[in-house]
C-alpha cells in the first residue's frame, strides 16, 4: 500500500522537526503512533469479521473446491491423509487379537525372539566355562613348572675330595 524507505521517513522526520519543532516533536510522534495502532486495530477487527462472515457462508467449502480443481493430486493426497488420520485414532498397536494372523504371527516371532536369546546365553555360558577350563589347566602347568624347578636338598652325606 505505501512504500515508504528510509529516505522518505528521513525527509519526513525533517519536515516534522521544522514545521513542528524540538520541543513538540514527541509528543507528535506519540499521537502519529495512538493514531497507527488504532487504524491497525480497526483493520484486524475488520478482517476477523470478514473472515467469520466468510465461514459462516461456506467460502471455505468453495476454497476447497478450487483448490482441488487446480491441484487433484494435491487434494488427493490430503484426503488420503485425513483417512488415515480418521482410522489410525482408534488403534492400538499392543492390543490384538491372539487367534488372528497378526496374533500367531506375533506369538512365532516371539518364540523365535525367546530360543535365540536361550542360545545366545548357552553359548556364553559355554564360553565362559571354557575359558574358566583353560585357566585352571594353566594354573596347574604354571604350580607343576615351579615344582620342577625347586632346587633339591643336599645328600647327608657329605663327600670329602682326596687329592
Amino acid at each position: 500500500m505505501f512504500d515508504l524507505g528510509w529516505t522518505e521517513l528521513l525527509v519526513i522526520g525533517i519536515v516534522a522537526l521544522i514545521v513542528v519543532g524540538p520541543k513538540d516533536l514527541p509528543v507528535l510522534f506519540r499521537n502519529v503512533g495512538r493514531w497507527v495502532g488504532r487504524a491497525k486495530g480497526m483493520a484486524r477487527e475488520f478482517s476477523r469479521a470478514m473472515n467469520d462472515a466468510a465461514d459462516e457462508a461456506g467460502v471455505s467449502d468453495i476454497q476447497k473446491s478450487f483448490k482441488a480443481a487446480s491441484n487433484p493430486l494435491g487434494s488427493a493426497m490430503d484426503s488420503v491423509k485425513d483417512a488415515t488420520k480418521d482410522i489410525t485414532k482408534g488403534l492400538d498397536p499392543t492390543k490384538y487379537d491372539p487367534e488372528s494372523e497378526t496374533g500367531k504371527l506375533a506369538a512365532e516371532r516371539a518364540e523365535k525372539a525367546r530360543k535365540i536369546q536361550a542360545a545366545t546365553a548357552r553359548s556364553a555360558a559355554d564360553r565362559k566355562a571354557r575359558e574358566a577350563a583353560d585357566a585352571l589347566k594353566k594354573a596347574e602347568e604354571y604350580e607343576a613348572a615351579l615344582a620342577d624347578s625347586t632346587p633339591s636338598a643336599p645328600d647327608a652325606s657329605p663327600e670329602t675330595d682326596k687329592t
